[in-house]
């Protein structure tokens, strides 16, 4: 049992040295082998060497031959940017004096606009200085007093008192005589048409007092048939003195002092009314005149304001005028720069051209043999971006 066991020990100890055997005999092996691969690259590295000195000598000589025609291409290079900027400097004094005259012929344009302008503002506030005084002069309603007894010459005071308190100072003319040289109590000035109005305060009051005091039947007809003939005749006598074509409006009124006689007249005589309405001769009362000149007071408003508003109209047509006059002149200023700002841009992109390509004339590396002419004709023959 025990020789067995020595025998499995000798054997196992004699395997274990086979194997180192065997692993130093590999790893002879790849020593070898490393060895003869570290002989083939010292070799590569000493050819590469070699070469490489070659190379810088060859380097060396073409470095020496690019330097001499660097020298002249930057030579060539420097002339032509001393005439670029000459001729950049004579551009840019040409396109600032060009400049410089648009602007003053422009400020003195602008100039004259903004005084034209000024002007036409001010017609404009004077015409609406004119319509705020109209208006202030256009009084409201006053209290109107009617005295149902007339008395003398109250007609022509009452007429004058209401005309007065309604309508404007330079709209009515008192005591105004006419071409017929009749002079009438009131001319009321409308714009023709339908022309001035004349206004006539003289009522014959004394045929009224005797109708109003008439007693007895007898009394009674013969103040009726007074007063029908005093009417009449007045109103023929209007009609025939204050009614001139041309001159006048085609009707005029007469003025009656008291409300009551107004409403006895249309009560008791409409005929007579109808005749006057016929010779055109408009019968008024205190209230009826108060109306009526209201409406005239409208009517002269109307036409100032018609008259205002044309001349404002005409004011702010040649304001538009100018408006544009002056619009057209900032396009043109607005052009000027535009193409001011155009000539700049270009000049930039010049510059930077001229100055791309001297970099690129720079990095070139000239070929053995190759001439300077080659050169700058490969450089100008290379695209450029910008």
């Amino acid at each position: 049992m025990l020789t067995e066991t020595h025998f499995i020990a000798g054997g196992a100890a004699a395997f274990c040295l086979i194997a180192v055997l065997i692993g130093f005999w590999l790893a002879g092996k790849r020593t070898a082998a490393l060895q003869a691969q570290l002989a083939q690259e010292r070799e590569k590295q000493q050819e590469a060497e070699v070469r490489s000195q070659e190379a810088l000598m060859r380097m060396m000589q073409s470095q020496a031959s690019l330097e001499g025609r660097l020298a002249q291409i930057s030579e060539a290079s420097t002339k032509n940017q001393a005439e670029l900027t000459r001729t950049l400097e004579e551009r840019l004094d040409k396109v600032s004096q060009r400049m410089g005259e648009s602007l003053d012929k422009t400020n003195k344009n602008t100039t004259e606009g903004l005084s034209d302008l000024k002007t036409r503002l001010a017609v404009i506030d004077e015409a609406q200085k004119n319509i705020t005084e109209l208006s202030g002069q256009m009084v409201g309603l006053q209290d109107i007093l009617s005295n149902k007894q007339a008395r003398g010459a109250f007609g022509e005071v009452q007429l004058k008192d209401l005309v007065t308190n309604i309508l404007p100072p330079n709209a009515y003319g008192f005591q105004e005589t006419l071409s017929n040289g009749k002079r009438a109590d009131c001319l009321i000035k409308l714009p023709n048409p339908p022309g001035s109005i004349v206004v006539d305060a003289k009522f014959p009051l004394e045929s009224y007092h005797l109708l109003r005091n008439a007693d007895g039947e007898a009394q009674v007809k013969q103040a009726v048939a007074a007063f029908r003939t005093a009417i009449r005749k007045h109103v023929k006598d209007i009609s025939e003195k204050y009614i001139l074509n041309g001159e006048t409006a085609e009707s005029a009124l007469m003025f009656l002092p008291s409300e009551a006689i107004y409403a006895e007249l249309h009560a008791t005589f409409p005929e007579l009314v109808e005749e006057s309405y016929r010779a055109k001769v408009w019968i008024v009362s205190p209230t009826t005149l108060m109306a009526t000149l209201n409406t005239v007071r409208a009517v002269l408003k109307d036409a100032r304001m018609r008259e205002q508003a044309g001349v404002i109209q005409k004011e702010v047509t040649t304001l538009l005028t100018d408006v544009e006059r002056l619009d057209s002149r900032v396009e043109n200023l607005q052009r000027h720069f535009q193409q001011a700002e155009k000539d700049i841009g270009e000049i930039s992109t010049s510059t930077r051209k001229i100055t791309s390509r001297a970099e690129k004339i720079e990095s070139l590396q000239l070929e053995e043999g190759e001439s300077a002419e080659a050169v700058l004709e490969t450089a100008k023959s290379q695209p450029n971006k910008e």
